[in-house]
């Protein structure tokens, strides 16, 4: 699990959550908005590119990630979520894509293709119209 500098993150905001909480959900702000400045996190390359992608929309035009936790019904619980969904996003950042080795078929293989191509032109062929001469 990745390690969050202290540093990075910028905000963190409690909102009023909705879903299950009865009354409490009106009254109490549990629900947690964190907002984390990318470019302190101190990211290689790859990765913050990557990032860039995973955010998607969550990721804002100042470099900031926002993400909001409310699926649980105390603050405790959200906060710790969503630093978790951080720490999860970060190291799904710094995974690297495997390189896609370029294949080209055999010579075999192009024969059976044009084999296919030329019986499928002959069965169309057979279904012109007839002509007698």
């Amino acid at each position: 699990m990745a390690d969050i500098p202290e540093e990075a993150i910028v905000e963190e905001k409690f909102l009023a959550a909705t879903g299950p909480g009865g009354q409490n959900v009106n009254k109490v702000a549990t629900a947690v908005q964190l907002r984390v400045d990318v470019f302190r996190l101190g990211l290689p390359v790859h990765a913050y590119q990557r990032l860039k992608v995973l955010a998607g929309t969550r990721l804002t035009a100042a470099g900031e990630l926002l993400i909001t936790a409310r699926r649980f019904r105390t603050q405790e619980a959200n906060r710790a979520d969503a630093r978790e969904r951080l720490s999860e996003l970060i190291d799904k950042a710094h995974e690297r894509q495997a390189k896609r080795i370029r294949t080209k078929p055999s010579k075999a293989a192009k024969a059976r293709r044009v084999d296919a191509k030329k019986g499928r032109g002959a069965v169309k062929a057979g279904r012109a119209k007839v002509q007698f001469d």
